[in-house]
């Protein structure tokens, strides 16, 4: 999307430092592999987008074979591990100020020896200055973004609004001169800050009431008599002109601030309801996820509309232009059959300090904001059985908002990271370099950790989901594919030696008796969770803790949640036509716990899809081991065994790497599955995906939600304690 109000020139002229040096490890990462690229030059930002290729290590489980021997393999795992290259890719977005473009062009171009990229497709105002003198070997394009049905402000340099009606039929509607480049550029002559972060942290230390004239000011007491709240802004730096001092630079950027943000959420309503909008989206790098600018906009439309017109903004919303630029020239590569996810470890969030550029670097240096995106190389799909899919929010609790939530789950990380790099040491007991990138790895992830503190928006919605997964992408980035691998396989070979003994104790239970046991191996299982500090201190001090040994942990019924008694009934009934289980752990929860709930449920006549996550993530069971897994049960089991071999029973893989879960993306093959066999319950086990997420997920079928909190402040807030209960049986109302 073009800046609006680029009207001058881009060129820095005689200003620019050549020798100016970048760092390609932190900002432009994997410039060697890149194939393509895209840039939206506005009037003082330049983003650039950028596709390469990743080369990164994952661990492979492979069963052994024990074709034609005669052995006892009792004691002997039930797979082998390997670790092994895979090449993937991904999205870099980097956002700077003009003044380095010259500098970041030829540096992209020094790196791009015998490289097939020659055409840099490009949007924005600045395109059209910077096509002037662009080298002859770079061939510019411009590009119209396609963007989504709403009223669009888009705040870079200037200001340009857009009515959106479908995402081929829109408008420009209006403008204005006053945006993003008036704050800069008024805020450098007040202050003498050059740099527009710099100017932002002012303002957030500043109190706009010395410097503006507010309606006290001008009637008294008698404000009240107008309706008129005494905090509202009569005049905008009206103290200056009267006052006989000096003001502050955090006062002077703070009005300011205020100033065209109010002007502009003014603006941005008028347009609204002259159309007849009540939803208007502000993009453009003004906004920056900064909390001032967003409460002022929001303020001010809701101020001027009667609070009939609702502000939203984007996280990623300025780099639209630089996405549709990029999707010009990826046309051929069929972007639809992909999916996209956020590589946390690579993307430096809003409001966050960039890397440093060295000895270098000038007064004027600027910032470079950061956003890697991996590809997924199937398409992620919502699950059909959401109830209404638009309002689905996988998770349960929203940190941003919830201070006290917050604080704790980022302590409780902070607390846990010596036991993840001990683990991922522990995991490649072979490799030399283990423990030292361990510790970047511990650095990484500490980093972020304190910037959420300060920040907890840098990410977007901060949730206990968003913090497990960027404590993957970290390890993944530190080449720690998967940490818990050789725990998973030694508790996979022990619970595969025990599953005989349990059906078997299963099968002498009469049937009302052994629908109870089969809940509580269920809940059971899911103790074994090395992600909660609890279960992990228990299994680390006593090897010989169990299933039995879990059993007697459970609460006593009645459980914190506990709709056993309408599940019991319900199974009075007719059998399910198909049932969809999202299985959690390794080990003991998916051998005794889940799969003798999936056997009785076959035996039911139900058929059963067991969805297991597509790539590891502590000790959770992946879609690979579960097929090892499953054919070993099938060898010792004849009902697991018919029913694989007659698809009555089939596995498949959820599409994600994460301990928790999100229902609005997962894999099309599972979801067309869905569809296909009718499924008419769902199962989420876990604290992740039944707690942390789901846990007011509304589905169109019948539903199970069942998990142990393990976690002793969490069990506290929901009225519990350690090791309390839920099961959650819920049925779709009529």
């Amino acid at each position: 999307m073009a800046e609006c109000g680029a009207s001058g020139s881009g060129s820095s002229g005689d200003s620019l430092d050549k020798s100016i040096t970048l760092p390609p490890d932190e900002i432009f990462r994997n410039l060697e592999n890149a194939k393509r690229f895209a840039i939206d030059i506005g009037g003082s930002l330049t983003k650039l987008a950028y596709y390469s290729t990743v080369q990164h290590k994952v661990a492979k489980v492979r069963s052994f074979d024990h074709s034609g021997k005669d052995t006892e393999r009792d004691h002997e795992p039930p797979y082998e591990i390997s670790v092994q290259e895979e090449i993937t890719a991904r999205l870099h977005f980097i956002k700077f100020e003009n003044t380095y473009i010259e500098a970041c062009l030829d540096f992209i171009k020094d790196h791009l020896v015998n490289t097939e990229t020659k055409v840099i497709q490009a949007t924005g105002g600045g395109a059209f200055v910077y096509q002037k003198d662009s080298d002859p070997e770079f061939r510019f394009q411009t590009n119209h973004p396609h963007i989504f049905p709403y009223l669009l402000v888009n705040i870079g340099s200037g200001v340009s609004i857009v009515k959106v009606e479908t995402e081929d039929r829109f408008e420009w509607v209006g403008g204005s001169s006053i945006g993003g480049g008036t704050f800069w550029g008024l805020g450098a002559l007040l202050t003498k800050t050059k740099k527009f972060d710099e100017l932002l942290h002012l303002a957030s230390r500043g109190q706009h009431s010395n410097v503006d004239m507010l309606v006290r000011d001008v009637y008294g007491g008698a404000h009240q008599t107008l309706g008129l709240s005494g905090n509202l802004i009569a005049s905008s730096f009206g103290k200056s002109a009267t006052a006989d001092q000096e003001f502050s630079k955090e006062d002077m950027a703070k009005s300011l601030l205020h100033m065209i943000s109010n002007d502009i959420g003014q603006l941005a309503c008028l347009h609204a309801r002259l159309h007849s909008l009540d939803r208007v989206y502000f993009g453009g790098f003004f906004i920056r996820g900064h909390p001032v600018t967003m409460r002022t906009i929001t303020y001010s439309i809701n101020f001027f509309s009667k609070g009939e017109v609702q502000a939203l903004f984007l996280r990623h919303e300025g780099y639209l232009g630089a996405i549709g630029a990029f999707l010009k020239g990826a046309e051929q590569d069929n972007p639809n059959q992909y999916s996209w996810g956020e590589n946390y470890a690579g993307s430096s969030g809003l409001m966050s300090t960039s890397p440093e550029l060295g000895p270098a670097q000038r007064a004027r240096s600027g910032t470079f904001d950061l956003l890697e995106m991996d590809r997924l190389e199937r398409p992620l799909v919502n699950l059909p059985l959401l109830l209404d899919p638009p309002s689905y929010v996988p998770d349960t609790v929203d940190l941003t908002d919830d201070a006290l939530a917050r604080k704790y789950w980022l302590t409780c990380f902070e607390e846990a990271l010596d036991g993840v790099v001990k683990r991922a040491v522990a995991s490649q007991p072979d490799s030399v370099d283990a423990a030292e990138r361990a510790e970047k790895f511990r650095q990484k992830y500490w980093n972020k950790l304190q910037t959420l503190r300060q920040q907890p928006f840098a990410y977007g919605t901060l949730t206990v989901r968003s913090l497990l997964d960027t404590r993957e992408h970290c390890l993944n980035e530190f080449n720690f594919p998967d940490p818990y691998s050789k725990v998973k396989q030694r508790e996979n070979g022990v619970a595969l030696r025990c599953f005989p003994g349990v059906v078997r104790s299963l099968d002498t239970l009469g049937w009302e008796e052994r629908q109870l046991a089969l809940v509580k191996g269920l809940l059971a299982g899911n103790v074994f969770d090395w992600g909660a500090k609890a279960v992990s201190d228990v299994l680390e001090s006593d090897p010989y803790f169990g299933f039995e040994e879990a059993k007697r942990k459970l609460q006593e019924r009645p459980w914190l949640v506990d709709s056993y008694s309408k599940w019991l009934q319900r199974l009075k009934g007719p059998p399910h036509k198909c049932a969809l289980i999202f299985a959690d752990n390794s080990g003991i929860d998916i051998i005794l716990g889940v799969f003798p709930f999936v056997r009785e449920l076959l035996l039911r006549g139900t058929e059963v899809i067991l969805a297991c996550n597509s790539g590891p993530a502590l000790n959770d069971v992946t879609h690979s081991e579960s097929l090892i897994v499953a054919e070993r049960i099938a060898g010792m089991d004849p009902v697991v065994h018919s029913a694989l071999r007659e698809e009555r029973l089939l596995l498949v893989q959820t599409g994600s790497s994460s301990p928790c879960l999100d229902l609005s993306r997962l894999d099309k093959g599972l979801a067309a599955l869905v569809r296909e066999r009718g499924a008419d319950l769902v199962v989420i086990e876990g604290m992740g995906r039944a707690v942390h997420t789901n846990y007011h997920a509304a589905l169109c079928c019948e539903s199970l939600k069942l998990a142990v909190i393990k976690n002793a402040w969490l069990a506290e807030r929901l009225g519990g304690r350690l090791f309390s209960v839920i099961f959650k049986y819920e049925v779709p109302a009529e």
